[in-house]
């Protein structure tokens, strides 16, 4: 199985894109994992939250394939702790899917469109974080499910 992260817009932080090639790096151990970087959709004039939103969605998705799995981190979506995201996971690898992509949104979240294509909504904090610290935190708990399924001394109880 293949596991991607689809994002909307550059890291402009050298801090936290270091530590993102860093979790990519670490990923790419145990399974073949894409960080997509899909471009700003800003075009020139002011864009309403809407239509930011709808240009984004349709950037997004076209870069799923009609059998990929796709899960939005959403601060709505179901919360998990690190031990039943890893279950998750690895209910996925295990099922002979082809590929799972979660999908971090733009600043004002997803697309009816989007909304409608995922399978769910996974949530990692009712906080808000800047996007580019999503990025690393969902890295981070993407390695730490593969840390899990494996049973490496990585995560503690």
């Amino acid at each position: 199985m293949q596991l991607s992260l689809l994002v909307l817009g550059k890291t402009d932080s050298a801090q936290i894109e270091a530590e993102i090639k860093r979790y990519e790096s670490r990923l790419k151990h145990y399974l073949p994992f894409e960080l997509r970087v899909i471009p700003d959709v800003r075009r020139g004039g002011k864009l309403s939250a809407e239509e930011q939103k709808r240009a984004e969605g349709e950037e997004l998705l076209r870069y799923l394939s009609p059998t990929d799995w796709v899960y939005l981190f959403d601060e709505r979506g179901e919360s998990y702790t690190s031990r039943a995201f890893a279950s998750f996971v690895e209910r996925a690898m295990v099922s002979g899917l082809r590929r799972l992509v979660f999908v971090i949104g733009g600043p004002y979240g997803f697309s009816t469109e989007v909304y409608e294509r995922a399978r769910g909504l996974v949530s990692l904090s009712t906080m808000t974080f800047s996007h580019q610290m999503v990025r690393l935190f969902a890295l981070e708990q993407l390695y730490r499910a593969q840390t899990i399924i494996r049973g490496e001394p990585y995560h503690h109880d």
